[in-house]
């Protein structure tokens, strides 16, 4: 291994997107283990299967890479493996149970799949001995996924990010039946394969997406950069049996991408059914979830299928999943576990659940568990393919695309005749909002400044052009909505560059510092000069009878932005030079 560092090193210094720097590790790391295997009592009866990557800091899916050992081995020297678009389906889940025994113990582990054990190896786990047995259960889907893609045995790696942060990991796959409950090569060849990793892991944290948007269709029909790299597992997740868990803000879109993996999936001929639990009172949760028969309770005058018997052969998306109540959580539980279930008023009969689960939520749910309002054993339930969905502020290169669907959308309701455009000033004017209510509120915007354009032309025309006044009419009605300190900031941020950008000659970033004037003339107005210095933390400046220097000297600052873009210079910083410290004039 350390005759290859070098070459190794330069590779990932080379890569430029992080699925090659995936290839360059999954390369070195399948190479490694088949030279311990060749080398081990196993060499005949043993393979290599393959080698996936798993990029998931801050415990959300962000990237997957696979790369079968198949494809490499019949790679000429120096020549790239085979790459498909879509990564190998069965080749990706390893074990939501590895994955905790990784973060929790920040080591490498060996799992005979056979024997359905995990452990650390030697000298790896934080306080652990070993060898040894974790304790963390390895479930029997798992054991069951990984035997059907004939794998015996795994070998998982920790990708360390800095400060010992574990941002992901690297899983080797092999099959081997007549090791199964013997040692296998993992832990000889570990040590070599953890500083392969280690080696990579700055890379793999760091580097882009490679490679061009994703399709749109009908139900995702914006996709931006800022959102390649989450379409692309989830592409790969939609195919999957496991639970999904889908966290983001509210009016992210966590339910139009459920519905999304949901087409994608096999299952896509089954019925898609939807629960808000925050629509749900707690006491009727288990009705909507298992159904009910008349008189189970009162007010129960007719038999309710439930969400569980609609989605029967589809999929079932439970949204706001932190509101489900203690009681319900644990029936749940159970049918996730058993997949069988009770309607509410017939104990004689079960009903199988043959549904795949997409769980929503915006809380933080490790939080919910340790408050104790949410049950441990169901988030790890849960908790297998999970992913985060940004919000709006974070996907800015999507609020245009997003702005003309939407658009279009409500204009096709309304008439279907004539064209609808959104002008260029008024998609800059969107961009420059923070967005807290993410695309329900771009939806609700778009949709008041809509009816605000066709009363100004009187009516529905041929054309209809949706302008920037309109957007500022819209956004106005919702002046009464406090707006975050930093969401402000960032929408004076990109004003400023806009404003550079429009320019012949540069705009010195310099003029930033403009806005000490602008808060102090404000502050000045509201509570008067002297206690507006305290407000500020400028108390010694009132103390030394120097605060009406500094104010001056700050107001000079902001009228000369004001002058250099063109722009009068506010009545406010007049007023404020002449207010005394009462705030009178």
């Amino acid at each position: 291994m350390f005759d290859q560092l070098p070459s190794v090193v330069t590779a990932l210094q080379a890569a430029r997107h992080f699925e090659q720097a995936a290839r360059v590790v999954l390369r070195t790391a399948l190479l490694l283990g088949e030279e311990a295997l060749e080398a081990s009592a196993f060499a005949r009866e043993g393979r290599l299967l393959r080698g996936v990557v798993h990029l998931r800091p801050d415990d959300a899916y962000r990237r997957l890479v696979s790369l079968e050992w198949e494809s490499l081995a019949t790679s000429a020297p120096g020549e790239e493996p085979l790459q498909t678009g879509e990564q190998p389906q069965g080749a990706l889940l390893t074990s939501a149970s590895a994955w905790r025994a990784v973060v929790e113990h920040g080591c490498a582990l060996s799992i005979d799949v056979g024997l359905g054990t995990l452990s650390p190896h030697e000298g790896a786990a934080r306080g652990i001995p070993a060898p040894g047995l974790l304790t963390t259960p390895f479930t029997p889907e798992s054991q069951e996924r990984l035997l059907s893609r004939q794998t015996t045995h795994v070998c998982v790696l920790p990708l360390r990010g800095v400060g010992g942060r574990i941002d992901g990991m690297l899983v080797l796959e092999a099959s081997c039946v007549a090791a199964i409950g013997q040692e296998f090569i993992w832990r000889q060849v570990g040590p070599r394969l953890q500083l392969a990793a280690d080696l990579a892991a700055p890379y793999l944290s760091g580097l882009p997406h490679e490679g061009a948007l994703p399709e749109t269709d009908e139900f995702l029909p914006v996709v931006g950069a800022s959102m390649a790299n989450l379409i692309g597992v989830l592409r790969v997740f939609a195919q999957q049996e496991e639970t999904l868990l889908i966290s983001g803000p509210t009016g992210a879109g966590k339910s139009r991408l459920a519905r999304w993996c949901h087409e994608r999936s096999a299952r896509r001929r089954g019925s898609f059914e939807s629960l808000d639990l925050m629509m749900v009172p707690e006491e009727l949760q288990m009705g909507e979830l298992f159904g009910w028969r008349r008189g189970a309770f009162t007010g129960a005058v007719r038999d309710n299928p439930g969400c569980l018997a609609r989605a029967q052969g589809g999929t079932l998306f439970i949204d706001e999943i932190d509101k489900l109540s203690l009681k319900a959580q644990a029936g749940l539980l159970h049918v996730l576990e058993e997949r069988t279930y009770r309607t509410l008023g017939d104990a004689a009969s079960q009903q199988r659940a043959n549904v795949r689960f997409i769980i929503g939520t915006n809380a933080d749910l490790r939080e919910s568990v340790r408050r104790g309002t949410f049950r441990e054993d169901l988030f790890y339930r849960i908790n297998v393919l999970p992913v985060r969905v940004p919000p709006l502020e974070e996907r800015r290169d999507e609020i245009a695309a997003w702005a003309r669907y939407m658009l279009e959308r409500h204009h096709q309701e309304k008439t279907p005749a004539g064209v609808v455009r959104l002008s260029a000033d008024a998609e800059k004017r969107l961009e420059s909002c923070a967005w807290p209510g993410n695309l329900r509120q771009l939806d609700n915007i778009i949709r008041r400044a809509y009816t605000l354009a066709l009363v100004q032309r009187g009516g529905v025309g041929q054309e209809l052009e949706l302008r920037e006044s309109h957007v500022e009419q819209a956004l106005a009605y919702e002046e009464g909505r406090q707006e975050s300190l930093v969401g402000v900031l960032g929408q004076a941020a990109r004003a400023f560059v806009q404003e550079a950008q429009r320019r012949e000659s540069p705009l010195d970033i310099d003029f930033a510092e403009c806005l000490r004037g602008f808060v102090l003339a404000e502050a000045v107005q509201q509570v008067g000069r002297e206690e507006a210095f305290r407000l500020l933390g400028r108390e010694s400046l009132v103390k030394s009878r120097n605060h009406l220097k500094a104010l001056r000297q700050e107001l000079k600052k902001a009228e000369a932005l004001c002058k250099e873009v063109g722009q009068p210079i506010p009545a406010l910083f007049a007023q404020a030079e002449g207010t005394d410290s009462r705030g009178t004039s």
